[in-house]
């Protein structure tokens, strides 16, 4: 696995690459163990996004996790850019609609934030709670979905 640190518009970022494949982005500063083009790759990606050039991201990645987790992520990737869904929204997507608690719990386990948004995940109130980041780094990756 080789793993960058990149500074972005919203703080450092690590990510971390097996054979081609996103595997890791996280926020801070993490072990670094080879920059390569593929990583370079992502991480414009994301300058692009945080600079509104972007609503998707191409590169290919991995979820790795519990079988939850996974349900949780894939609907995560269905929330369109520049819309929200509150937590309890995706544990009745999923079919789990008692498990509030544990899709936010899931939602802070995502190996690949910003690629699956899981920053677009609010409570029920819309008010911004639970994230890896940070609530700054959330409220500034909603605004740059022109989520205020």
């Amino acid at each position: 696995m080789k793993s960058a640190v990149f500074e972005t518009g919203i703080g450092f970022i690590t990510l971390s690459e097996e054979d081609g494949v996103l595997v890791r982005a996280e926020f801070g500063k993490g072990a670094e163990s080879g920059r390569t083009s593929f990583l370079e790759k992502c991480a414009g990606e994301i300058e692009e996004y945080l600079a509104g050039e972007r609503k998707s991201f191409d590169v290919p990645y991995l979820l790795m996790g519990t079988e939850f987790q996974k349900k949780v992520w894939a609907a995560l990737e269905k929330i369109p850019y520049g819309v929200t869904r509150s937590y309890s929204e995706i544990a009745e997507e999923i079919g789990c609609g008692k498990a509030v608690r544990a899709v936010g719990g899931a939602c802070g386990k995502n190996p690949v934030a910003i690629i699956v948004p899981c920053h677009r995940v609010v409570g029920k109130s819309g008010a911004l709670t639970g994230f890896a980041g940070g609530p700054e780094i959330k409220k500034k990756l909603l605004e740059a979905e022109g989520i205020v």
